[in-house]
């Protein structure tokens, strides 16, 4: 009996998957329109574009070799969904494949992200995320510190920056917390969820706020918090406690950050 896929396979499997969505993502950036899917509660949650559903597929389509029997969790509605059994209840792979297409893909505000996750009993054991705009691929497995390469180059050690003045805020946060964080000196950059997770390992990034507009940071949001924090960096909510590991326990504020000035900032920003 062939042993179930694990964290490294997921890893293996999907990182160069991961490039080919991102290339796509951006390929098609700027090409395509917004098709708005029916019934979506929010324009936000409506915006659907042919760049969704073809990264979505270049994802999907790899993991079915190895992960056909996990749980899967994607966002858009493609072929390739049905063939996902879901016979390992304890397994979930979580897809994104453009993570804000509305205001961040289409809307051209600021990075927007293609993600992957694995978790085994609700908890993230293995991540890739790509920033096809600033062409940044990271991944990580739990235990094993993090990985991150520039548009296809040699695959390095992800460190959260210590240089650089910039921070991305999710639409979440308001206009009033951005401008006290730029009275602090700080650069303020709306960015999509994703790339909030993952902010601190952009070289000059130096931290992320991120709001929940609705309820609790949903369980794609939270795919990039297991590569930040393999690579050091501070992931813990507005109340200064550790960010939930399961991604089902509800948190509505995440503070991401490569020192813990900088967190104190932004959760003091917050509080103000």
């Amino acid at each position: 009996m062939t042993a179930p896929k694990g964290p490294h396979d997921f890893v293996r499997v999907l990182a160069p998957a991961m490039a080919q969505a991102a290339a796509i993502a951006s390929a098609l950036e700027g090409r395509v329109p917004n098709v708005p899917k029916p019934g979506a509660d929010s324009d936000v949650k409506a915006a659907l574009t042919i760049a969704d559903t073809a990264a979505q597929e270049a994802l999907l389509v790899p993991l079915l070799a190895g992960f056909r029997d996990a749980c899967l969790e994607a966002e858009e509605d493609t072929r390739s969904i049905a063939l996902f059994r879901g016979v390992r209840p304890e397994a979930r792979i979580v897809i994104d494949p453009i993570d804000g297409t509305l205001n961040f893909y289409l809307g051209a505000r600021g990075p927007y992200g293609v993600m992957a996750g694995f978790a085994i009993d609700a908890r993230y054991e293995a991540a890739l995320v790509a920033l096809p705009r600033e062409g940044w691929l990271f991944h990580a497995v739990r235990g094993e510190g993090a990985r991150r390469s520039l548009a296809g180059g040699a695959v390095e050690t992800a460190t959260p920056s210590r240089d650089g003045r910039r921070l991305y805020l999710s639409d979440g946060v308001s206009e009033a917390v951005a401008e006290r964080l730029t009275a602090r000196g700080f650069e303020v950059q709306r960015a999509c969820g994703g790339a909030v997770a993952v902010a601190p390992l952009v070289p000059g990034v130096r931290g992320g706020l991120r709001v929940a507009r609705q309820g609790a940071i949903s369980t794609r949001g939270r795919i990039g918090l297991l590569i930040a924090a393999e690579a050091g960096a501070i992931v813990e909510t507005a109340a200064g406690v550790p960010f939930p590991l399961s991604i089902d326990e509800p948190a509505a504020t995440l503070v991401v950050a490569s020192d813990p000035e900088v967190a104190t900032t932004l959760r003091t920003a917050l509080a103000a």
